[in-house]
């Protein structure tokens, strides 16, 4: 067996006294020490107890509504995340719900992003609820708006739109985005868009039918809408970043009826309210 000479400075020999001196401090004037057995919390701002709402790492945009808002981890809509909208079907009151943090969002200078909405947006109704069409941008997929109901239910979501929502939430010029996604897209999908919401320094809705409800999402916040009365929205949080939240809220939306309509809408709500009531009884 043929053995190389030792390197030098690797020779065998004593090893080397104990060193002269205490040790350095090599984390002196780092700031005061945490104790985490006293408050694990303070370890690390994404952090949270059970019973508390998650604290937020990022700034969020305030919903317009007070009792909402007090729901919401951070104390509005979070950016740089998903955020699901689960309807059980178009019109439900969403966008009156989302007008006050787009509207936010528009006066800070950056423009809107919607993707595949279920009908045209009308511009007379856009421009009352406060919002600015000229910073508004609507992508609509080739069969998008030519389904309705059932057909569109089926669709699967297109991968041109899913490429195109995920280049908008990573290009960092788009101010808030709205996507109007089916309740069957997939979730390699969902985890691609919450990667590069991560990026977005805004919020981001996607609105989804209720059948979603049943399948897991990454988003990490997700509500369910109903319609209460004409001008009233039944909201409940059914994921946050917190304990959960049992109690149904109810919010008073912008009316969207003239008075003589809403008026004769709610006559009509009358006698179906009272016989609900008397079948529930």
């Amino acid at each position: 067996m043929l053995l190389s000479p030792p390197l030098p400075g690797l020779l065998p020999g004593p090893l080397p006294g104990p060193l002269p001196g205490p040790l350095p401090d090599l984390f002196a004037g780092a700031g005061p020490a945490v104790d985490a057995k006293a408050d694990p919390v303070q370890l690390h701002p994404a952090l949270w107890r059970a019973h508390q709402l998650g604290r937020s790492q990022v700034v969020v945009v305030a919903s317009g509504f007070a009792a909402l808002d007090a729901e919401l981890p951070g104390g509005g809509w979070p950016t740089r995340a998903l955020t699901e909208l689960l309807l059980a079907h178009p019109g439900v009151g969403e966008l009156r719900l989302l007008a006050p943090a787009l509207a936010a969002v528009q006066q800070g200078g950056r423009s809107l992003m919607w993707f595949d909405p279920p009908a045209r947006p009308c511009g007379w109704t856009l421009a009352a609820l406060g919002l600015d069409l000229r910073q508004l941008v609507v992508v609509c997929a080739r069969d998008g708006l030519a389904a309705h109901g059932p057909a569109r239910a089926r669709l699967q979501a297109p991968a041109d739109v899913l490429w195109a929502l995920e280049q908008a939430l990573g290009s960092g010029h788009v101010g808030a985005v709205l996507a109007w996604l089916p309740a069957g897209v997939r979730p390699q999908s969902l985890r691609r868009l919450q990667l590069a919401a991560q990026a977005h320094d805004g919020p981001a809705f996607l609105l989804r039918e209720t059948a979603a409800l049943a399948r897991p999402s990454v988003a990490p916040l997700r509500l369910t809408l109903a319609p209460a009365a004409p001008d009233a929205l039944a909201l409940r949080i059914v994921k946050r970043r917190g304990p959960p939240c049992a109690a149904s809220l109810r919010l008073a939306l912008p009316p969207a009826l003239p008075g003589p309509v809403r008026a004769r809408a709610e006559r009509a709500a009358g006698p179906a309210a009272r016989q609900a009531s008397e079948a529930r009884a």
